[in-house]
């Protein structure tokens, strides 16, 4: 990795400032602390850094207090814990390898440790979960004051060990009105508690929104180190004379530790694919997307019917739609299809 990031030192994409940097997905904490303060400290003598966030993911069983002061020494401003829930039965079925005393320790570090913020992951509609123990999970976790919550319902792979299990019904996957309950009692809960939905998935107090997947939602250029990392690029907008035309390119590096840091050819993108994406993604977030947006930087207009369906969803009180489309806590819980209707119209 240290390789390959002094392979970028000159390009232009050490050019570009950079405002995050994100440790994650995997496991970055079994790193050693010698290992993760490399690594920023080739980062720093490659790229030009203004950085405002730098995020570590962490596994609870993983976390003492020496590591997250070590973790703050080399940088670390915010630190995401992959707890998911503290009931055991949950835990087991997940394949968690932290227990429940584990999650609540960690916590208990974290909050002890002092980083500009901190997020936990809480999974619900899980097979059996009932909504009070989703409750009782959260209410735990308000016990430790996190600014940061990410909320995510349980998905069914196909070709995992979950998806094989689903096939051959030994496990029976929550119902959708279930889901929705979950999804509800979450929301209402955690408003409560003053923590409120800025993307689907996610809740923040005012101002602990997570600066990195926001760059992310608003199509910002990111570039991706290590096995399996994505990358995505602009290219030169000044060239730009055509919606069809190129204008950005998505890559991947191999995940094969054999064939690493060897790269896939990248994606070409044109500006019609990537406003279809800006919508996408733009939707699922609290402020929605601009109009004004779509039309400058995309080169894309809303057609008829998708103007007319904007309107009928505005009616069923689903979507606000004047200088931006925002979908509203009702269309929220809906946002895939909505978002899928829009964008075949």
């Amino acid at each position: 990795m240290l390789d390959e990031i002094e392979s970028y030192e000159g390009t232009k994409y050490a050019a570009e400032p950079v405002q995050t940097l994100y440790f994650g997905g995997g496991t970055p904490s079994l790193l050693t602390l010698s290992q993760i303060e490399a690594i920023i400290s080739r980062v720093r003598a490659v790229f030009e850094l203004d950085l405002e966030e730098v995020t570590f993911e962490m596994n609870p069983d993983d976390v003492n207090a020496d590591f997250l002061s070590g973790l703050k020494d080399c940088g670390i401003t915010r630190a995401s814990m992959g707890i998911q829930s503290f009931q055991p039965e949950l835990l087991q079925f997940m394949h968690r390898v932290h227990s429940r005393k584990e999650a609540l320790k960690s916590l208990e570090l974290l909050g002890q440790a002092g980083f500009n913020s901190f997020t936990v992951d809480l999974i619900y509609g899980n097979p059996g979960q009932s909504t009070r123990q989703l409750l009782d999970d959260a209410e735990l976790f308000m016990q430790y004051k996190p600014p940061h919550i990410s909320a995510y319902s349980l998905t069914v792979e196909p070709n995992t060990r979950l998806g094989k299990q689903v096939e051959l019904n030994r496990v029976i996957p929550a119902e959708d009105s279930e889901v929705a309950d979950h999804f509800n009692a979450l929301n209402h809960f955690l408003n409560q508690h003053g923590i409120y939905r800025y993307e689907v998935s996610n809740y923040s107090k005012a101002g602990k929104e997570a600066v990195h997947n926001s760059n992310y939602w608003k199509h910002e250029n990111y570039l991706g180190l290590g096995p399996a990392a994505h990358s995505f690029w602009w290219q030169d907008r000044d060239k730009i004379s055509s919606g069809w035309k190129n204008s950005a390119e998505r890559w991947h590096n191999e995940e094969s530790l054999r064939n690493y840091p060897a790269k896939t050819e990248p994606e070409q993108l044109n500006l019609y694919q990537l406003a279809e994406e800006r919508l996408m993604m733009g939707l699922r977030t609290r402020e929605g997307i601009k109009i004004q947006e779509l039309n400058s930087r995309y080169v894309y207009e809303l057609n008829d019917r998708q103007v007319q369906y904007l309107k009928q969803k505005e009616e069923e009180d689903k979507v606000i739609f004047d200088s931006s489309i925002q979908l509203t806590e009702a269309g929220i819980i809906i946002a895939d299809a909505i978002i899928l209707d829009l964008l075949t119209l």
